[in-house]
């Protein structure tokens, strides 16, 4: 098998080829377009375009190339998340090299590769309650963003703003939009 691979390094150049590297979650699509790799490995922090985000477009437009996010979020609603982004593999960094050169291998040969730990975790915890406009609103209310300015950057109005505030102060067990922003976060529901 020789399989086509966009990532750093992942330490497993014999059999796996990396034909592309990328800095920010934008270049993703672009460069999978480009090379057509077999598998993307992408974290989930990255600048301008999370990995969440670029697993679903990749997802959408390159059905072929198959998605493992590798990060050092273990949290079970980052799994869920990228599991329903389209993602094939879900691993944390802390594992050796060798075993990432094996959960491509596996992942190439169609396999779901999930850390084990965070797998059962992911089972006993409960799924994000957040609507993906509650995620949006608290998003930019983690910023500091005034809610007039909430409401331009989504196009909402400040009463609908507010509505989704309120609902995810409520769902969250919070007392104001900072609160429920930082839990959210916290749980990878952001």
């Amino acid at each position: 098998m020789r399989g086509r691979v966009i990532d750093e390094d992942c330490g497993c150049r014999q059999d796996l080829e990396v034909v592309a590297q990328v800095s920010t979650g934008s270049e993703i699509l672009p460069a999978a377009r480009e090379h057509r790799p077999d598998i993307a490995l992408l974290d989930i922090e990255l600048p301008e375009l999370s990995g969440l985000d670029a697993a679903a477009h990749l997802a959408e437009e390159l059905p072929g190339c198959r998605v493992v996010i590798v990060t050092t979020f273990a949290r079970p609603a980052y799994l869920q998340r990228a599991m329903a982004a389209g993602a094939a593999g879900f691993l944390v960094k802390d594992g050796p090299v060798e075993g990432l050169a094996d959960a491509i291998r596996r992942v190439a040969a169609g396999e779901t590769v999930i850390d084990p730990e965070l797998a059962g975790l992911a089972l006993r915890t409960a799924v994000n309650p957040l609507t993906a406009r509650e995620r949006d609103v608290l998003a930019e209310a983690e910023t500091g963003a005034s809610i007039a300015d909430i409401a331009a950057r989504l196009h909402l109005s400040a009463s609908t703003v507010r509505n989704y505030l309120s609902d995810a102060i409520g769902k969250t067990s919070t007392r104001n939009k900072t609160e429920a922003a930082l839990l959210a976060r916290h749980h990878g529901w952001l």
